[in-house]
C-alpha cells in the first residue's frame, strides 16, 4: 500500500487562507504548501505569526522541513515563504509559468529589479514534474486558468488544488485576473475531477458558503463530481464560461491584491529598499476622465 502524508491544516481567516504542513510518516521530512505572512494594509505592519505556528508544529513533531511548495502567485496574501526557508533552509518552489506572471507585472509596478525569469525562486516546477518528501513522492499537475502560473500537487491520494477549487457548495475561482482565462480553468478543473474519486482535494481558501456556518477546506473528487455549484458532472465549458464571466465581472478586487502580487512574484519577497533604506509597496493610479 502507497504510503499516505500526514497532513496539518493552518487557517488564517482574515485572508480565509488555508496552509498545509504536509510529512511523510516514515522519515519526518515535511513540506509547506502555501504559507501565509500576516500583513495589516492599514498600517503597513507586518508579523510571522502564522509561519511561527506551522513551524512550531513541525518542531513538536520532529520534522525537518524541506520544501516550501507555492500553488501560484497569490492575490489575496502575502506568502510566508521567506520566513519558513529562512528558519530550515527549505527550497521555494512554484509552477514554472510564474515567469509569465512576473513579465505581466513587472510593467504595472515598475518591478526593475525583477528579471523576469523566475530565478527568485529555487525551483520551477514543470507539469508532471515530480517532488520528493522523504518517501512521499509528488506530482506537479498544471492548472492554469485562474492565473496563468497555478499548479496543483498530488502527494499520494492527497492533492493540494490552490485556488482552482473551492469547496462544493462555493464552485470554482475568479479567472478575470490579467493572464487569467475562463476556459482554462473549466479545463484544469476536469484534469483534476478525472482522478479516482476516493482522491482528497484540499482547498487553499474558504468562505463558507451561504447556508453554511462553518469552514471547511477538504472533499473528495467524487463529492466535487456530484454537488459543485459550478464545475459538476454535466456542466458544459460554455455553460461555465458563461456563469464565470458573467459572476467575474461583479467582484471587486481582492483588498490585498497590490501588495500580494509585488511580493508574491518575488517569492515572498519585498521589493528592494530604496535609498532611505526603507522599502515601498506601490500602488498604481488610475485617473478617471
Amino acid at each position: 500500500m502507497t504510503a499516505k502524508p500526514t497532513i496539518r491544516a493552518f487557517f488564517d481567516e482574515p485572508t480565509n487562507t488555508v496552509s498545509y504542513l504536509v510529512s511523510d510518516p516514515a522519515t519526518r521530512r515535511a513540506a509547506v504548501i502555501d504559507p501565509a505572512l500576516d500583513y495589516d494594509h492599514r498600517s503597513g505592519k507586518a508579523s510571522t505569526k502564522s509561519a511561527e505556528a506551522i513551524l512550531s508544529a513541525a518542531a513538536a513533531d520532529g520534522l525537518t522541513i524541506e520544501w516550501v511548495l507555492e500553488t501560484h502567485a497569490h492575490a489575496d496574501h502575502l506568502s510566508g515563504a521567506p520566513f519558513i526557508k529562512l528558519k530550515t533552509g527549505a527550497k521555494v518552489g512554484i509552477g514554472e509559468h510564474i515567469r509569465d506572471v512576473q513579465k505581466i507585472f513587472r510593467p504595472v509596478f515598475n518591478a526593475v529589479d525583477l528579471v523576469g525569469d523566475g530565478s527568485e525562486f529555487d525551483h520551477l516546477f514543470k507539469d508532471g514534474e515530480r517532488v520528493s518528501i522523504g518517501t512521499l513522492e509528488g506530482e506537479v499537475i498544471y492548472t492554469p486558468g485562474h492565473t496563468p502560473a497555478d499548479v496543483a500537487y498530488k502527494i499520494a491520494d492527497a492533492v493540494f488544488v490552490g485556488d482552482t477549487l473551492f469547496m462544493p457548495d462555493f464552485g470554482s475561482a475568479r479567472a478575470d485576473f490579467p493572464g487569467g482565462d475562463a476556459h482554462a480553468l473549466y479545463r484544469s478543473m476536469k484534469r483534476l475531477l478525472a482522478l479516482p474519486p476516493e482522491t482528497r482535494l484540499f482547498m487553499c481558501h474558504d468562505y463558507k458558503a451561504p447556508g453554511r456556518y462553518q469552514y471547511a477546506w477538504e472533499t473528495t473528487v467524487g463529492e466535487q463530481r456530484a454537488h459543485n455549484v459550478h464545475v459538476k458532472d454535466g456542466v458544459s465549458e460554455g455553460e461555465f464560461v458563461t456563469m464565470r464571466e458573467t459572476r467575474d465581472a461583479k467582484l471587486a478586487a481582492p483588498d490585498l491584491l497590490m501588495p500580494s502580487i509585488q511580493v508574491n512574484m518575488r517569492a515572498g519577497k519585498l521589493p528592494p529598499a530604496e535609498a532611505n533604506g526603507v522599502r515601498y509597496l506601490k500602488i498604481p493610479v488610475q485617473l478617471g476622465t
